[in-house]
């Protein structure tokens, strides 16, 4: 369920110049990058791109859902990593994502690890939001 602008607790601000071919900064200037198409999509590469930024956005997201989900089940996810590769491709409206979450938890066994991505698939802000968009897989 969606939430309303009274639900908000926090509102995160960038500005894009030029779009894959410029700069992006934050409002609070904590995140200023310049930002070029990778050379995979004719770009220089010099920069960072979208495809990244998501990826450490969503990454960093689910990294967080996971921990509030072992939290509730009283696992233990210390040490653990959520890595988000983000590819980009022709579709038939022009170009679309998929996204691949790979997380390693050391600390429990394959079924217990499974469970937890599982539900913090289902918790995290970032997938809900992609839910039903684009494909997303996890391991």
């Amino acid at each position: 369920m969606p939430i309303q602008q009274s639900d908000v607790l926090y509102t995160a601000v960038a500005t894009a110049e030029n779009g894959r071919d410029g700069r992006v900064a934050t409002d609070d200037g904590r995140l200023d990058v310049v930002v070029n198409p990778p050379r995979e999509l004719g770009g220089n590469g010099a920069g960072t791109n979208p495809e990244q930024l998501f990826a450490a956005g969503y990454s960093a997201c689910f990294q967080g859902a996971l921990g509030v989900v072992a939290r509730q089940e009283g696992a233990d996810v210390s040490g653990s990593t959520v890595t988000a590769r983000v590819g980009i491709g022709k579709n038939e409206d022009g170009f679309g994502i998929i996204v691949e979450l790979t997380a390693t938890i050391p600390n429990v066994d394959a079924d217990t690890a499974r469970s937890l991505v599982e539900k913090a698939h289902e918790v995290c802000p970032y997938s809900k939001a992609t839910r039903g968009n684009i494909t997303v897989t996890t391991a």
